[in-house]
């Protein structure tokens, strides 16, 4: 029985879909002028990882991940550039696609453009007007009005006194209260602009994923997720804009299910460029293999904060290459899990529980302990199959062990060279010089490993 931590609920719900044995997901993806961090990169695995998991319990699976290509720092940055928007935005989306690509996670769905739901952001906003939700203020601007909604707080747990006491918020003239918040922004010379009835503007960036979600999933779902900084205000705002808007909503019946992954920190504080800290998905996975980012990622819970450092990048090196060691004397490919298998059972019920990966992880742990004291076939596949289901140990483990040629020249083809040469002087019986071969392949990183089949080798 799948169990979901409820973000508005605050506490673990038993998993009941909408319609039996189908699910649909929304996740806030990404706003396309720069590159990913870190942050971006643990929700896109965080959600693959939960989708996976959904399909592998057998749910047919509605993924959605949105792109923000309408925004006012995609706006500003197209200026600095002297570059058009849109190729500013088409080249942020390939280099996007490329780091969760190479980050093992799986294309959503559906990956609708803001761009793309102009008329339906718009047929929502003259929704919230009708019924006095939202406002044209002297400026312009179409504003929804906070304190007209009846709970307005509800996800992030806080009153409208308790927002306005600790958030900093824009209090203009325009605005009937410092916390009503954009729908439809007037257009400034020179700016994109979309016809409307309230004149030419562009979207606030609350009212997309409202339409968004709204257009393909329907006006009620099941799960809707993305980064513990959403919570509020953005998706406090979807639930306002929804509810308000839809007749068919009733208080809390817009998504059933509000999943949040916590912060991403950076040797304890947090990932700021202000601070200097701040690390492109690029940047590290120029250091670091991508799939020990994913290890990385996966190892701590979703909800709980992730704590970036060198140091914990080396170790969840070194975890993965326990892992892959234990498999690479076994040709196997990942099957069909038998889920009445005990070591498969305790798998799914950490799984089943709030999608805890760390317990998850420790299975494969286990596993890899269990193969390397039995070297049987058939805990190899469990172990490939098990750890293939989020999205891991899914190369060859010599391609893993071995990794890329190092910065200092030590090809696969050079490695291969002195490990020749070190059977030759073995041959004559030169020890001395094999013994400074093997210290030589060891002082640059390559580890060597005497079989009866010959000699291997990886990266330490």
């Amino acid at each position: 029985m799948l169990k979901i931590y409820n973000t508005l609920s605050r506490d673990k719900q038993e998993f009941k879909p909408l319609v039996p044995g189908e699910v649909r997901v929304y996740v806030c993806g990404m706003t396309v002028y720069d590159f990913c961090h870190l942050g971006h990169a643990r929700v896109m695995v965080v959600f693959d990882m939960v989708t996976r998991w959904l399909r592998t319990a057998g749910y047919k699976v509605t993924y959605v991940r949105n792109i923000t290509d309408i925004d006012d720092k995609i706006i500003k940055r197209a200026a600095e550039n002297k570059e058009p928007i849109e190729s500013l935005t088409e080249r942020f989306i390939a280099a996007m696609d490329e780091d969760a690509a190479a980050l093992g996670v799986r294309k959503p769905d559906f990956e609708p453009r803001a761009t793309q739901y102009i008329g339906e952001m718009q047929d929502i906003i003259a929704a919230l007007e009708k019924k006095s939700l939202a406002y044209v203020a002297p400026d312009g601007d179409v504003n929804y009005s906070v304190r007209d909604f009846p709970g307005y707080g509800r996800l992030s747990g806080k009153s409208l006194d308790d927002l306005h006491a600790g958030e900093r918020v824009e209090v203009t003239q325009a605005k009937h209260d410092p916390l009503d918040f954009v729908l439809w922004k007037r257009a400034k010379p020179g700016e994109p602009a979309w016809p409307s009835r309230w004149g030419e503007g562009r979207p606030g960036w609350h009212i997309e994923c409202s339409a968004m979600s709204s257009a393909l999933l329907g006006k009620h779902f099941d799960i809707h997720g993305g980064g513990q900084d959403l919570q509020f205000p953005h998706h406090e705002n979807e639930i306002a804009q929804s509810e308000g808007a839809f007749d068919e909503n009733e208080r809390g019946s817009f998504v059933n299910y509000w999943m949040h992954n916590g912060f991403v920190r950076v040797d304890n504080e947090k990932m700021s460029k202000s601070l200097g800290n701040f690390f492109t998905v690029r940047e590290i996975l120029a250091r670091y293999d991508a799939e020990v980012v994913r290890f990385f990622i996966l190892r701590a819970h979703y909800r709980s904060p992730l704590n970036y450092s060198d140091q914990h990048l080396d170790d969840a090196r070194q975890g993965l290459t326990r892992l892959y060691t234990a498999l690479k004397s076994h040709d196997v490919t990942a099957g069909v899990v038998d889920w009445t298998d005990p070591r498969a059972a305790r798998f799914r019920e950490c799984m089943d529980d709030d999608f805890n990966t760390p317990e998850a992880v420790a299975v494969l742990f286990d596993l890899a302990n269990e193969l390397n004291r039995s070297g049987a076939r058939d805990t190899a596949v469990l172990l490939k199959s098990l750890a293939a289901i989020i999205g891991l140990l899914e190369r060859d483990a010599e391609t893993f062990l071995q990794g890329v040629p190092a910065a200092d020249g030590w090809t696969p083809a050079r490695i291969e060279a002195e490990i020749a040469a070190r059977v030759d002087a073995k041959k004559a019986k030169n020890y001395a010089e094999a013994d400074r071969i093997r210290k030589t392949l060891l002082d640059a990183g390559i580890v060597l490993e005497d079989t009866a089949k010959g000699t291997s080798w990886r990266r330490a």
